[in-house]
């Protein structure tokens, strides 16, 4: 049978096989499991309209684990992915390294200049851009307006930590399954300590002094944990040790939350009626300052899409990246889901669209809050680095992730938070040390 296949073609069956392959090409991508990568997956149909010769291989997985996987392939030069989805810490010091490789020429179409300066800035090293922003967030207070009122509270314009503690205590009320403040739990560099190391911002914290010494033996790191410990044993939800971004969320938009500070990127989804069970009983205001402070200590982050110096399919890679980040895909999610649901902070004219500004309330603020984070300049107090919500040095992937793991046990009641703290002066001494700092 395989003869008289062979025959009526004219050509060896294993060749015509090869030539059909040789026409299509596969790459891999790489991303965290968030609203906004998932809303990309289902519109890939767009994209295989336009490029019926590139097929994507999705690799979709929890924001520690996308983390640990993607530096550990590209440390190695492993090349198992042709796009990595990473964000504004890794960018500048893996394209120092020469790991990625440098963003231009997207298209005509593409309008670079569009990006909003400060996301690009920290994607640029040496004049090139080495990775492009699929959404960018800063920090805010997302609130229940109902649950607020029947507390008696009035949301000032700038709230301060003692306002949220208030405020949490009066709206919770555990008999019916609401909290007065869902915050993150989960250990990780980039999920409990991105919060916990904006919360310190705000106090008036440090990670390090001049001279690289850690200071969790300050006043302020003990303020900003005690804090944060009070409000989670008291009035947040059971088992917050094990809840990101993504459970808290869910914890949301089903209406077990009175306060939220976390991403503005959120705000979309808590306002969408077909998502979240209290869209119409939303409210934002700044994340917490300390009394008397002026510091919000937002952050400013941005999940980017890079490719790797080791892909052999740089060209399909750099076609997907141009697709997914184009002003051509924010008008594809605005005529499929909405123009409230299209990928936030990272063009420019998106904050200048009166169509967009009407149906997104949390639009000037999102804006604000990432023109006003503060990544040269973090803390109140001289430090030797920069980053806002995170340390830019290498050595911080580890170490913030060692630290959170002492945070996340003290909030799920294993150690007292003096021992946290000592834990966590000792293992980032030691490891400063072991990386030669000061250098």
């Amino acid at each position: 049978m395989t003869v008289t296949f062979r025959a009526l073609l004219g050509v060896p069956l294993v060749l015509a096989l090869a030539g059909t392959a040789s026409a299509e090409t596969t790459i891999t991508v790489a991303t965290v499991n968030n609203g906004d990568m998932i809303r990309m997956q289902r519109l890939m149909p767009d994209f295989y309209a336009k490029h019926p010769d590139i097929k994507v291989n999705w690799v979709t997985l929890e924001e520690n684990v996308l983390r640990q996987r993607v530096t550990t392939d590209i440390a190695s030069k492993g090349g198992q992915y042709d796009v990595l989805t990473i964000g504004n810490y890794e960018v500048p010091i893996w394209a120092k390294q020469n790991w990625l490789m440098p963003l231009d020429n997207l298209g005509a179409d593409y309008d670079q200049a569009d990006l909003l300066p400060q996301v690009a800035e920290g994607l640029t090293v040496d004049g090139k851009l080495y990775a492009v922003p699929f959404y960018a967030e800063s920090s805010m207070l997302m609130y229940r307006t109902d649950l607020l009122e029947k507390a008696g509270l009035k949301m000032p314009e700038n709230p301060d930590w003692a306002f949220i503690t208030e405020a949490a205590a009066k709206m919770t009320d555990k008999k019916d399954g609401v909290y007065g403040i869902c915050l993150r739990g989960k250990a990780g560099w980039g999920e409990n300590m991105a919060f916990i190391t904006s919360m310190n911002n705000s106090m008036g914290g440090r990670w390090f002094d001049m001279q690289w010494k850690p200071q969790f033996d300050s006043p302020e790191w003990k303020k900003t944990l005690e804090t944060y410990l009070e409000l989670m044993t008291k009035y947040g939800p059971p088992g917050a040790s094990s809840n990101g971004f993504n459970e808290n969320l869910a914890l949301f938009q089903t209406g077990k939350c009175g306060m939220w500070i976390d991403a503005t990127v959120a705000a979309s989804f808590i306002s969408d009626p077909k998502e979240s069970k209290v869209a119409d009983k939303v409210g934002f205001a700044p994340a917490p300052v300390r009394k008397g402070g002026e510091n919000h200590g937002n952050w400013l982050w941005s999940w980017n899409l890079a490719i790797p110096a080791t892909t052999s399919k740089a060209d399909a890679a750099k076609t997907f990246v141009a697709w997914a980040t184009s002003p051509a895909y924010t008008e594809l999610v605005a005529q499929k889901d909405g123009i409230a649901n299209v990928p936030p902070g990272t063009r420019t004219s998106l904050y200048k669209n009166p169509e967009y500004l009407k149906v997104a309330p949390f639009a000037k603020m999102t804006l604000t809050a990432i023109q006003s984070a503060n990544t040269q300049h973090p803390s109140d107090q001289d430090v030797p680095y920069t980053g806002g919500q995170f340390v830019a040095i290498p050595e911080f992937q580890a170490i913030g992730t060692a630290v959170g793991q002492q945070f996340s046990a003290a909030l799920a009641g294993r150690a007292s938070a003096a021992q946290a703290l000592g834990a966590a002066q000792a293992v980032t001494t030691r490891e400063m040390q072991r990386a030669g700092y000061p250098k």
